[in-house]
């Protein structure tokens, strides 16, 4: 980067009132920059009025000489930005939108340009996709960095500039890890039983083909939260209903899994995801185990569990929960929980 417009950028995020000349000269530390440039860069900002020498700490004896304290010219800095801005408008791609930049802090605007000087250049070259592909494929075709979308805010960018639908992106997420009960392939309604640790699917495995459920979905804590959104494509199932049952710990955190789980759902097939009770209430037959005194709890999400069981049930979870307590899935040994799945009617 333009000395100048490195240190321009720097001025546009700094939230100081004033600047010492050290803190202008760190900007260049291991950058092959010269005095001579630095100070043609600093004196240009001057003359621009940019920044202006605090009186009172003098200048340098230096040749050229630079003050050793600026106070920074914001509103000469926003109107320069926005001047700037203003231009680009005028040369880039008509589908580029700027207006959120005008808003923004210039240093947004400064770290965003040679990203969106580069989809400006794409779009002068080809037109926009027809096909969807993965964000990665489709995150080095525009900036020639793979993981620009996914890892480094290239989808916030093209958010920010009114393009992320316009790209046909298909967002690349951990695939959702399950086991297919064939025998129940051919069903109108399709149930899934989502198990939140491994131990619990490894135990499951050996009943799913005794079971009217298409599948046995490991949850992997949180990560099913987003994996679930493959399902449809994982298991490309047309014109089928679907249900959701979920067994998880009862602890806040195994909570707060099935609630923003629940949520999920809810969006994705328009039918709320059902807590697997008899699972949940083969733990809470047993005494809870100690050793989850430090979780946070989401309180709308223990009252939504809550809801879904009796009296007692919720004397007995709220007690475990005060005494930092909490029920594992692990509790109930493999033989009970397969007996249970093959002989409960599940319904909805």
């Amino acid at each position: 980067m333009d000395p100048s417009n490195q240190i321009r950028t720097y001025l546009q995020s700094v939230k100081k009132a004033t600047v010492s000349l050290h803190d202008l000269e760190r900007l260049f530390l291991g950058q092959p920059c010269t005095y001579e440039q630095f100070s043609q860069s600093v004196l240009e900002l001057e003359a621009e009025e940019l920044i202006e020498m605090v009186q009172s700490k003098g200048r340098t004896g230096k040749l050229p000489s630079l003050a050793y304290q600026y106070r920074v010219q914001k509103n000469r800095l926003k109107e320069d930005t926005h001047k700037d801005i203003h231009q680009a408008r005028l040369l880039l791609h008509p589908s580029i939108q700027l207006d959120s930049y005008y808003s923004s802090g210039a240093g947004i605007w400064e770290q965003d340009r040679p990203f969106i000087e580069r989809i400006d250049a794409y779009l002068k070259r080809e037109m926009f996709p027809s096909i969807p592909v993965p964000a990665p494929e489709r995150s080095f075709e525009l900036v020639a960095d793979e993981k620009w979308i996914t890892e480094k805010q290239g989808k916030e960018l093209l958010m920010r500039i009114g393009l992320w639908d316009k790209f046909l992106i298909i967002p690349v997420e951990d695939p959702l890890m399950f086991a297919v009960n064939p025998y129940s392939l051919t069903k109108a309604v399709h149930k899934h039983l989502i198990v939140e640790n491994k131990t619990t699917y490894q135990a499951l495995l050996q009943a799913l083909p005794d079971v009217p459920f298409t599948t046995l979905i490991f949850g992997g804590g949180y990560r099913v939260t987003k994996s679930i959104e493959m399902l449809s494509m994982q298991l490309p199932l047309k014109e089928a209903a679907h249900e959701f049952y979920y067994f998880g710990d009862i602890d806040r955190e195994g909570i707060s899994i099935w609630h923003l789980f629940n949520e999920r759902v809810l969006a994705l097939f328009g039918k709320p995801a059902c807590l697997a009770l008899p699972f949940y209430r083969a733990c809470l037959s047993r005494e809870f185990a100690y050793g989850k005194e430090n979780q946070r709890g989401n309180e709308q999400a223990l009252q939504d569990f809550l809801s879904h069981f009796t009296e007692e049930e919720h004397k007995l979870i709220n007690l475990c929960l005060a005494e930092g307590g909490y029920f594992p899935q692990e509790i109930v040994p493999t033989h009970e929980l397969c007996r249970i799945w093959r002989h409960t009617a599940w319904t909805t």
